[in-house]
């Protein structure tokens, strides 16, 4: 199948191969050894060997592209990290009898638009990889209180984890990690826009604040319910950096967020997981601040927008790393023996000089224009160090 003809596949047939791809994958996961003691291990420095592997950080669209290929080589080297995904990020926990129902295979392989749980209406367009907002729900503060009472979706819905449940049982003697999408700053300007929530932290500090803890509150339940199901660590999504800088000054992300942050992450820490906070762009100016608040993975290393050699000789040993792999020229781009050799030079760099402490895999999701022959390198590298 070529680079485009994919996408034009009936819905139930890409729903059907999808299936199947994660069925053959899910089944190498069950005859891969037991790892978990060593993930956790490496993630806390104390690591020997290879850096553990997540390499499944993939769109609809790449599995659709290469179907068994892919599923072939992800069963001849399994992942050492699941991460579990209790329903998709743009769309959001829908309950049974909730009508009409989003399509998530459909919403983000298709022209679409549609509104989640939290009252933002979401787009995708024919050809792209993700969503994005295209209204929000909170277009003035004065309905803030309203929507607290009666629209903010609830943590504690039955169902809500339906589908996660069975993942976490399915692999006991893997690390598995439970996901968050859009924890705090990223649902912000998801109700409010994001222009407007910078605007918002100036003019209208007093309710960005009461929307904040009320998104604390929600993200305290969520955690909770990842610890009651046996979840090994929480993984947090909040996008702070540009290609070049953080999004807001540090001295003001230190005064409104790393409270909120620190709070959150106790509770995971309470309930005996790890917390992996994943935050695009060049986030350095806050790395030593997450630390503090008992980080204990950060994800993902995105070369390019962050130095790879500068968060090794100021963070190495305090954290562990997450991704590292550049998915926007290099898998796409380059060639194979390139790859490999920026796979080792990443292991040689974040990995082995503190115990192990790289959760190795791509900086973000693959896209379908990576080629065959460059994720082969890149599964044959990430298992020979």
């Amino acid at each position: 199948m070529n680079a485009t003809d994919f996408r034009l596949l009936p819905i139930p047939e890409m729903e059907a191969r999808i299936a199947a791809f994660d069925a053959r994958v899910n089944e190498a996961q069950d005859g891969h050894p037991a790892t978990k003691a060593w993930v956790k291990d490496a993630i806390h420095r104390r690591g020997s060997g290879r850096c553990p592997v997540r390499l499944k950080r993939l769109s609809f669209d790449l599995i659709l592209r290469h179907g068994d290929a892919l599923a072939d080589l992800f069963c001849e080297y399994p992942d050492d990290v699941i991460a579990v995904i209790p329903y998709d990020i743009t769309v959001g926990y829908q309950p049974p009898e909730k009508t009409p129902r989003i399509n998530p295979v459909e919403a983000l392989m298709r022209d679409a638009q549609w509104t989640d749980e939290w009252g933002t209406r979401w787009g995708h367009a024919f050809g792209g990889v993700g969503a994005t907002p295209v209204a929000e729900p909170l277009e003035d503060w004065a309905q803030l209180d309203d929507y607290l009472a009666r629209r903010m979706p609830d943590p504690r819905a039955p169902g809500r984890f339906d589908t996660a449940k069975p993942a976490l049982d399915r692999h006991p003697a893997k690390y598995r990690y439970g996901v968050i999408h859009l924890a705090m700053f990223e649902r912000l300007h998801a109700l409010r826009g994001m222009q407007q929530i910078f605007t918002d932290f100036y003019t209208n500090e007093s309710d960005v604040r009461q929307l904040m803890d009320a998104l604390q509150t929600y993200l305290i339940e969520i955690v909770r319910a990842w610890g009651a199901m046996g979840a090994d660590g929480v993984f947090m999504t909040d996008d702070w950096g540009s290609q070049t800088a953080l999004l807001i000054a540090p001295d003001l992300w230190r005064r409104m967020f790393k409270p909120y942050y620190a709070t959150v992450f106790a509770e995971v820490h309470r309930l005996g997981m790890d917390v992996l906070f994943h935050s695009c762009g060049n986030v350095t100016d806050i790395v030593g601040d997450l630390i503090d608040v008992g980080m204990d993975v950060l994800d993902p290393v995105q070369p390019g927008a962050m130095d790879i050699d500068r968060l090794a000789r100021e963070f190495g040993g305090k954290t562990a790393f997450s991704g590292a792999i550049d998915i926007q020229h290099l898998l796409c781009e380059g060639t194979p023996r390139e790859i490999k050799d920026e796979v080792h030079r990443i292991i040689d760099t974040l990995g082995h000089p503190f115990g192990g402490s790289l959760l190795l895999g791509p900086a973000n999701v693959m896209t379908p224009e990576t080629p065959l022959e460059n994720l082969r390198a890149l599964f044959e590298a990430a298992h020979d160090q």
